[in-house]
Formats: C-alpha cells, sequence, structure tokens
C-alpha cells in the first residue's frame, strides 16, 4: 500500500495520540503517505482529510485526547453513508484505514472491511470491555487516576469516620470498578457483572460498625447504580455520614501512563504493518504480554467473560473485620 488513514472514534482514550504518532511515523518510514481523518467517522463521511508528516505529530506522545478529534456519527449504519464513505477514501487514493476507537468504531470498520476497504482497529476505550485483547488502550491511565482519587478520599474519610462512595466509568463493564477497588483497598466494590443488593451492602457496613470500623470506600461501577442513589438511600436507612463522588470524564484525560503510551505506540506499528503487507480486516490487541493480531469479524463476535477470581481476591483482601 501507498496511501493509508488513520483516524480516531467514539469516546477519547489517553494514549490515541501515541497510536496516532506511531501510525504516522512508522507509516513513513514504510514509504507511505499518511492522511489524517478529523472527528472520526463523521469526519469521514464529511471528506475531513488532512496530510500527514513527520512534524505533525511532535510533542502530542504526552498528551491525552486526541489531536484528530472525535465525534460520534449514528448514521453510520446506514448503507448509504458507508458507501459514501468508501467513495471517500477511493477518490483521495487511499487503500488502507486504521480506527482507533471501541466496539462501536470497530463495527463500523467491519463494514467498511465488508466492503473492500482494508481496516485495522486499534482497541482505544478506558472501558476496557473489548472481549479479544486483555488490554485496552486508555484503561491504565483511567485506573491511576481513579486510584489518586481512592487515595485522596479516604485520607478525609478516615479523618471524619465517613463513607464515600466512588462512581465510575465503564458502560456496562465493572473493570475500572473492580481494578481500582482492589487496588485502591475499598471495602466494598459493586459491579454490574454481579448482583449486589442494597441490603448486602448495608449489612457490609453494619458488621464494619460493630467491629469498630466507621470509615470505607466503597467503588461502584456506572453500570451497576448512582453512586448519589445509593449515597441517599444509605443515608436513609443508616444515618451514617456518606459522602458521594462521580469522577466522570475526569477518568478520560490526562497525560497517559507509561503502559498507555508503550501499548499505543505499539499497536500502532503493527497495524501500519498489517496494512503496508497487505493484510486487511484484523484488529490488534495483547495477550500473555504478547501483541497479536485476530479477524475483525471474530474479534467483534467475542463476548466479554469477567474475572470472578479477581472479583474474590478484592473481596477477601478487602474484609477487614471477622
Amino acid at each position: 500500500m501507498n496511501k493509508i488513514a488513520v483516524l480516531t472514534s467514539g469516546g477519547d482514550a489517553p494514549g490515541m495520540n501515541a497510536a496516532i504518532r506511531a501510525v504516522v511515523r512508522y507509516g513513513i518510514h514504510a514509504g507511505m503517505q499518511v492522511v489524517g481523518i478529523e472527528n472520526g467517522l463523521k469526519g469521514l463521511v464529511e471528506s475531513k482529510f488532512i496530510g500527514m508528516n513527520l512534524r505533525s505529530v511532535s510533542d502530542i506522545v504526552q498528551r491525552g485526547g486526541t489531536i484528530l478529534h472525535s465525534a460520534r456519527c449514528a448514521e453510520f449504519h446506514n448503507e448509504e453513508i458507508q458507501n459514501l464513505a468508501v467513495k471517500n477514501l477511493d477518490r483521495i487514493g487511499v487503500e488502507g484505514l486504521i480506527v482507533i476507537g471501541g466496539d462501536g468504531s470497530f463495527m463500523a470498520g467491519r463494514a467498511l472491511s465488508l466492503k473492500g476497504v482494508p481496516t485495522v482497529g486499534i482497541p482505544g476505550t478506558i472501558d476496557n470491555d473489548l472481549a479479544y485483547t486483555e488490554y485496552t488502550l486508555g484503561f491504565d491511565t483511567a485506573c491511576n487516576t481513579v486510584l489518586d482519587a481512592i487515595n485522596k478520599l479516604r485520607d478525609t474519610m478516615s479523618s471524619h469516620d465517613r463513607i464515600c462512595i466512588i462512581e465510575v466509568m465503564g458502560r456496562n463493564c465493572g473493570d475500572i470498578a473492580l481494578h481500582t477497588g482492589l487496588g485502591g483497598g475499598a471495602e466494598i466494590v459493586i459491579v454490574p457483572e454481579i448482583k449486589m443488593d442494597i441490603e448486602d451492602v448495608e449489612n457490609k457496613l453494619r458488621l464494619y460498625e460493630a467491629k469498630g470500623k466507621l470509615s470505607s470506600i466503597i467503588v461502584v461501577a456506572e453500570g451497576a447504580g448512582s453512586a448519589i442513589e445509593l449515597r441517599d438511600r444509605l443515608r436513609k436507612d443508616l444515618g451514617y455520614s456518606v459522602r458521594a463522588t462521580v469522577l466522570g470524564h475526569l477518568q478520560r484525560g490526562g497525560s497517559p501512563s507509561m503502559r498507555d503510551r508503550y501499548l499505543g505506540t505499539n499497536w500502532g506499528v503493527e497495524a501500519v504493518k498489517l496494512l503496508k503487507n497487505g493484510i486487511g480486516n484484523r484488529l490488534v490487541g495483547i495477550k500473555n504480554n504478547k501483541f497479536f493480531d485476530i479477524d475483525i469479524i471474530e474479534g467483534c463476535a467475542m463476548k466479554k467473560k469477567f474475572d470472578y477470581e479477581l472479583y474474590e481476591r478484592a473481596n477477601v483482601v478487602s474484609n477487614s473485620v471477622k
């Protein structure tokens, strides 16, 4: 291939810029022209193309967000819109496409692959909700942001014998809550994959109180409930001093961690290598610390499995009373 394009789609994730940088610089090293597509799939439909060179991606590896910007494009499921996207790529001579994003972005990439556009997907989402790969771009940075919040909130909660409920992102995947709850020593972790009734939470807190533990951290995934609603219920039922913190989009921003820069850079190189060798319709990922690629249709069809063993470990090690 002589000319490829790259876009970022869906929610932004720390490490996307590292991936863009690697795609551009390794693509040029491989003798290809690289085109950036602004505003994701929407920009693809609207022909928002910009030429990229070595200097285009200077000083971006440490920046969060995405220099190409991102936008939702709900109408991309429409076949006429997909055909327009293919025409736009053909018109400027693009022979291969790299899509950095999550499951929705990959479904769009799958559609383009089926229409003859060799496409490679790089997993960019803080949610870590893609089944085919152990980790996604931005997950590590988001977890470190949450962990920093847990550390700071624990200081003030323990100073006043209060309970703090921290709501984290992840849609219907509880990985951010589980990993940060384990790493931050949360007393209770609530995830969408495992049903936990309000009575279960209240009984745990009563047990802690009976044993003299008056301060606790509860981490709840957004797909499992609302920190505000849980706070109000606990105040009403138990009369405890409870605070709620919704971290929201704070988890999306910030300078990417070393791991996310490492993943973004290596996945960018792997994606370019595939296209350079005429191989498209793939997703790149990581398993057992090894980079690999998988068929885009197969990868998109896989269902995420929850780590029940890790959840059980989090429960055991957080239990400070008997």
